[in-house]
């Protein structure tokens, strides 16, 4: 895997007086503010041939000169496992997430992740963020399967971040939620916060995140309401938390529901994934089909074995 060297661009200031950071984030560098700041404080940006500082005001016909180093390696072993990949090209990488894998290292779990095997899949990978690494720009619980996208340049995980934040996404996912939802179709539309009682977990929470999730029956199966998901904000556990909420916690989910005989996870899959393609801005969208486990669960079901 080798890095991409070292480049400068030069810019020249048109607007009026302005912080520096604040000038370079109204650029196309492609990176965050987060990154621009780090690289200010760390010497790689000079204000007419000078080090200057983040809160530096800049005017009208001043130069500025931004290096961006090349970027590290991550410390993070690539290991081979047998990974769907949808699609690929020297931008993006979509996979197909199979249930019982986290995306990222973590206590408990410090290999054998997502970011891991797509370090060993796609040697192509360029810096995101000034780290060799995979640009993860959403995230599937690690017992939630189906489609991810993830970066393989730092402009493409610009473009898909940015999508994400204006809500330009489609994600689309499968759940079957415990008992009968009486409305066929509808939206839950409440905060979503850290749990203040339970710190690991996420709750429905005064003063949270703005959060909504749209729903549509597909089907009732046995007492269960198999669902269409359709995510308007993307929060941690966000489908769980709100079906939860409503009393329909998906089956399967010991954490805001209950175990069930029939399943070793909770029933959740992200069937549909639709976005603009980074380099070429082209519509492109992905499908996928639920995998074995969740489609045995609801034949048994269909068939009359009851959770």
């Amino acid at each position: 895997m080798t890095a991409p060297p070292a480049t400068t661009r030069q810019f020249t200031v048109d607007v009026g007086q302005v912080r520096l950071d604040q000038f370079l984030a109204g650029t196309r560098s492609g990176l965050t503010r987060a990154q621009l700041h780090r690289l200010i404080v760390e010497g790689q940006v000079r204000l007419n041939g000078s080090l200057a500082k983040p809160s530096q005001r800049v005017r009208r016909g001043d130069l500025v000169s931004l290096t961006v180093p090349p970027p590290r390696k991550m410390d993070v072993t690539p290991q081979w496992m047998p990974l769907t990949l949808v699609y690929q090209d020297d931008e993006i990488v979509v996979i197909d997430k199979p249930p019982g894998l986290s995306v990222h290292p973590g206590p408990g779990h410090p290999d054998r992740t997502l970011v891991n095997g797509l370090l060993a899949r796609c040697p192509d990978i360029k810096g995101i963020g000034g780290v060799i690494r995979p640009g993860i720009v959403h995230r599937l619980d690690k017992d939630t399967s189906g489609l991810m996208v993830v970066a393989k340049t730092q402009q493409a995980h610009q473009s898909l971040s940015d999508q994400l934040k204006d809500r330009q996404v489609k994600k689309r996912y499968m759940a079957l939620a415990t008992g009968e939802l009486a409305k066929r179709s509808g939206r839950v539309d409440a905060p979503i916060a850290r749990d203040p009682r339970h710190r690991k977990r996420m709750a429905v929470v005064m003063g949270g995140r703005e959060s909504r999730t749209g729903y549509r029956v597909l089907e009732y199966v046995a007492g269960n309401s198999l669902l269409e998901v359709d995510l308007e904000t993307g929060r941690t556990h966000q489908i769980r938390v709100h079906l939860a909420y409503i009393g329909h916690a998906l089956l399967g989910d010991a954490v805001y529901g209950r175990p069930s005989a029939l399943l070793n996870r909770h029933f959740l899959h992200a069937h549909h994934l639709g976005f603009r393609h980074p380099k070429t801005g082209l519509a492109v969208e992905f499908d996928s089909l639920l995998p074995d486990d969740l489609a045995e669960a609801l034949d048994r079901l269909r068939s009359g074995v009851i959770s």
